[in-house]
């Protein structure tokens, strides 16, 4: 019995071989016009949801597309699987996303014709979550994933203001995640203006990553404009940090953007506008490095004020209050742009659960840990824990079996 109970125990995987990156969003939901707690109305995603799925834990799931779904305090959430940090790949998580977010609208929909209701998925929040680790080779010299967080709570919110937020938005916030740093932020109805959001909080974090220092000092040293009184606030959930509207002489989310009327430390008055600009300036070729040639052009439209910022209308537009209908992925990218990567196909292999055969064995996936290992169960009954890193090298084996 111990040999067995021993045999059932894994050893917790090894972090991901590749940096990565992945998205979450949080809706809340409406029934008949009226709001209601997911946990109530269903008590697991499995209550609406047609078919098979793969459990994850608690009332976690996996999907067909790769990603998960569950509910978390009043909000149905549905996270992506990881994915390798290289050109293209916020488009990629983007549309993983997206396909997530259809998937669940089309099984409400199922569920309403059945029970004679109507369901509505309202924008609450969206994540975005970056791999951390220390340039391979360099002494940490006291740099942490905390003094990180930190340090880009004074970078990224201008920018991340104009690509992801709307006037009743009320702050943007970093968290230190034990091994990747995440990015707290309104969920955006833009697919385009997600993803292009991704992509510069992605290749900004990734490039502050690699400064010698993480102290507060080196802002003055890249230039990066700060407005004068700026003091973030504890983040409201979890460690981290929030830099809220309240910790700004104005409300930044209520402002005119182009109006000249924040006081910086070093450059003078600039608009918001301006002060996104110049943060995107001096990242612009790590931007570029990852960056689709659409979203590229997209983030720098934005920021020029010749494509639409959402901070530019009158109030948060209705696309809102019904996710997966009055906002849809809007077939702006190539094809091409969009393939899977290597990571987010072995997660589908798993959670589609096609045995593998490898090794002389053949192994049936039961599960995943975490977003970097498979969970199999081999013929004799045997749990093993498979990174997938390594069940990369087995890809094409197993999509052709």
């Amino acid at each position: 019995m111990a040999d067995q109970k021993k045999l059932e125990q894994a050893s917790a995987p090894a972090p991901l071989a590749l940096p990565a990156m992945g998205l979450e969003a949080e809706w809340s939901l409406m029934l008949d016009n009226e709001p209601t707690r997911p946990e109530a109305l269903f008590g697991s995603p499995r209550d609406f949801i047609r078919g098979e799925l793969m459990h994850r834990q608690g009332t976690s799931y996996h999907l067909p597309t790769g990603g998960a779904v569950y509910f978390d305090t009043g909000v149905i959430e549905v996270a992506t699987p990881v994915f390798e940090i290289e050109r293209g790949c916020a488009a990629r998580a983007g549309r993983s996303l997206w396909e997530a977010i259809h998937f669940i609208r089309g099984e409400l929909d199922a569920w309403d014709a059945r029970n004679g209701h109507e369901t509505r998925l309202v924008g609450f929040s969206a994540h975005y979550n970056v791999s951390f680790e220390l340039p391979p080779g360099e002494p940490a010299n006291g740099r942490t994933i905390e003094q990180l967080a930190l340090l880009l709570t004074y970078i990224l919110p201008a920018p991340v203001m104009l690509l992801a937020t709307n006037r009743r938005s009320t702050g943007v916030g970093v968290r230190p995640r034990k091994d990747r740093i995440e990015i707290t932020s309104d969920f955006t109805p833009s697919p385009s203006l997600m993803i292009a959001t991704a992509t510069l909080i992605v290749a900004v974090v990734r490039e502050v990553m690699t400064w010698p220092s993480y102290e507060l000092g080196e802002l003055a040293r890249h230039g990066i404009p700060i407005i004068s009184g700026f003091h973030p606030v504890p983040h409201t959930s979890r460690q981290g940090w929030l830099a809220r509207f309240s910790c700004y002489p104005k409300n930044p989310f209520t402002c005119d953007i182009d109006t000249e009327m924040w006081q910086t430390e070093r450059h003078g008055e600039l608009s918001l506008r301006a002060i996104a600009g110049q943060t995107v300036r001096r990242f612009r070729r790590p931007i570029r490095r990852i960056s689709d040639p659409f979203t590229f052009r997209l983030i720098a439209s934005v920021i020029r004020g010749r494509g639409p910022s959402l901070l530019e209308l009158d109030d948060r537009p209705e696309a809102y209050e019904d996710v997966g209908k009055l906002c849809a992925w809007d077939q702006l990218f190539p094809p091409t742009q969009l393939a899977r990567s290597r990571y987010e196909r072995v997660v589908i292999r798993a959670v589609s659960g096609q045995q593998l055969r490898m090794n002389g064995h053949r192994l049936r996936p039961v599960g995943m840990s975490g977003w970097s290992a498979i969970v199999f169960r081999r013929e004799d009954n045997r749990r093993e824990v498979i990174a997938i890193d390594d069940l990369i090298h087995h890809l094409d084996d197993w999509e052709r079996q």
